[in-house]
């Protein structure tokens, strides 16, 4: 307290002493993030431009050899692999989602909790006990098979393990709340009044939907759109369970890097090379909103 009292002190005017005040606030946030987002950041840069060590780890010499081989084919077919379907993920969440967040934000407000609270229920089980769930869910002797054997629908158990398919369902699975919940957030806010002055003006619903409701609830699917498609591109733990060796994504290339082939240089320019590619499309997405801002 005699510290501050100091510095209190030497700042005569108010301005002065709410900066100081609005610095004291977030220093402690702006540390954390230096520390442990910034710092961890700046060793993964560092290392991609350092020789893989004899044993693993790295060697202290400067090269651009790992960046270098990133121009293989092979990488740019996995990370192909991985837009592709973190984006067909990003697609289904939301027309999945969408619906549902509308219905949610629609019901009475004694409804809404409830509601929410069934959407982030999964959040209470860990995550990995999930995705072990889907497995028993979707192998030859599972839920799926065992029930339509029963029914003597199919004649032998249906591949519905070990594939894309898996894999974009078990992300779907695993990400739908977090389109949810900003979707939810936006058309919490929505005036459900202009629903029936548009269908008054002649339009249906569909010219509403569009010309309306979409327009209107924009923030609310690109924040939620954000939310699945950036982890999703660097998921790892879905792929590697449900999906086998025909599905590897980025992620499971930089686990495999660091942890199997244990070549951390290389597994740092995978990293940055994903990082770049998933940041280049929010900054066109900031910069157009900027310019639209400014207009």
């Amino acid at each position: 307290m005699t510290l501050l009292n100091w510095f209190s002190q030497r700042l005569k005017t108010n301005q002065q002493r709410q900066t100081f005040a609005l610095s004291l606030l977030l220093f402690p946030g702006t540390f954390w993030l230096l520390l442990f987002f910034v710092v961890p950041l700046l060793i993964v840069v560092l290392y991609s431009f350092l020789e893989r060590g004899t044993y693993g780890g790295v060697d202290w010499q400067f090269t651009l050899e790992h960046y270098a081989r990133l121009l293989n084919p092979i990488y740019w077919g996995v990370l192909g692999r991985s837009l592709l379907l973190a984006a067909n993920t990003t697609l289904l969440c939301l027309l999945v989602g969408y619906p549902m967040a509308f219905f949610i934000a629609s019901r009475p407000a004694r409804w809404r909790n409830t509601l929410l609270l069934l959407v982030i229920i999964p959040f209470w089980t860990n995550f990995l006990v999930r995705i072990y769930a889907w497995i028993v869910i979707l192998r030859q002797e599972g839920v799926i098979n065992t029930f339509l054997e029963s029914l003597h629908l199919v004649g032998e158990p249906l591949d519905l393990l070990f594939n894309s398919t898996a894999v974009t369902l078990g992300l779907i699975y695993g990400y739908l709340p977090f389109m949810i919940l900003p979707l939810y957030a936006t058309l919490e806010r929505f005036d459900f009044s202009l629903l029936d002055a548009a269908h008054d003006l002649g339009a249906n619903d569909l010219k509403t939907l569009i010309r309306i409701v979409l327009p209107l609830t924009a923030r609310g699917i690109v924040a939620g759109s954000l939310l699945v498609f950036i982890p999703a591109v660097g998921e790892f733990v879905t792929p590697d369970l449900l999906g086998g060796a025909k599905s590897i994504m980025m992620g499971n290339l930089v686990h495999s890097q660091f942890l199997a082939a244990r070549n951390w240089p290389f597994g740092s320019a995978l990293s940055i090379l994903m990082m770049a590619i998933v940041l280049a499309p929010i900054l066109i997405y900031f910069r157009i909103a900027e310019q639209k801002l400014n207009a």
